[in-house]
Parts: structure tokens; sequence; C-alpha cells
């Protein structure tokens, strides 16, 4: 699937539909270069899935940040500090993944322990200053 956004109400409409396409135990891969949006899109499906009023602070000094759902555990996590992949497993990678619903900005950082079976959204920034966003693997 991909879209064309514009504003913030794009970035809600978009959540709304992969929402349902989410379940426990999936991983998505967040790809785009510092400043795309990443944050924003998880900041705005978190919201949706929860309630406008939810605090999402961006996980990049923490690395995780956690959000309970109607559905799921949602966990966000930001590994653009990460040194090393294995520092993911003090993070709680292993019970994210298995218990939850896990964001992973800057997933290439933890190389190997990405699953071969995870969800990627990819923000690119167009010229004009909308975004693209692409999502793979909503079935």
């Amino acid at each position: 699937m991909e879209w064309i956004i514009q504003s913030e109400k794009d970035l809600k409409n978009i959540a709304t539909k992969i929402i349902p396409t989410l379940k426990k135990g999936d991983i998505v891969a967040l790809e785009g270069d510092l400043g795309a949006g990443k944050t924003t899109f998880v900041r705005t499906l978190i919201r949706t899935l929860t309630s406008s009023d939810v605090e999402v602070p961006s996980p990049t000094f923490t690395l995780l940040q956690t959000y309970t759902t109607p559905n799921f555990l949602l966990y966000h996590f930001d590994f653009y500090r990460l040194k090393n992949p294995e520092e993911a497993y003090e993070i709680g990678i292993e019970e994210a993944f298995a218990d939850g619903v896990s964001f992973i900005e800057w997933p290439q950082k933890i190389g190997s322990l990405l699953p071969k079976n995870h969800k990627t959204i990819s923000i690119d920034i167009l010229s004009n200053g909308s975004r693209r966003i692409v999502y793979e693997g909503e079935t």
C-alpha cells in the first residue's frame, strides 16, 4: 500500500487503515531518513489506538516506550543510538516480539535480530515537502 500525505489528518487516515492489520507478535520496521516523520507516524497511530490526549514522547534517549492499547501492548523502539545489536536484548526485544506489537525506528541497527517476517513502513520526504508512505506486509 502506498500513500502521499500532506497533513496530520492524512496520517490519521493511514493509521486507521493500518491498525486493523496489526496483531500480537507483529514487528514493524520504520525506514526513513532523519526527520522523515517516523516518530510522528507512530505517535499518530498510538493516539488513534488509544486517545488523542496520550503523551507519546520520542524514544530516542530511552530507546523504548510502551503503550497499552485495546488489543495489544505496543512497543516503540528507537535504535538510532544503539552501538551494537546485542544491546537490544537488554532493552527487551525478545519479550516485545513475543508479547506485543513492535514498531522499530532504525531497524538496521539490530541487523539479523530483526525477524525476516517483519512488516515495513517506509517514509520518504518528497521535493514539495509532502511524504510518501509505503506499507509492506499488510496481510
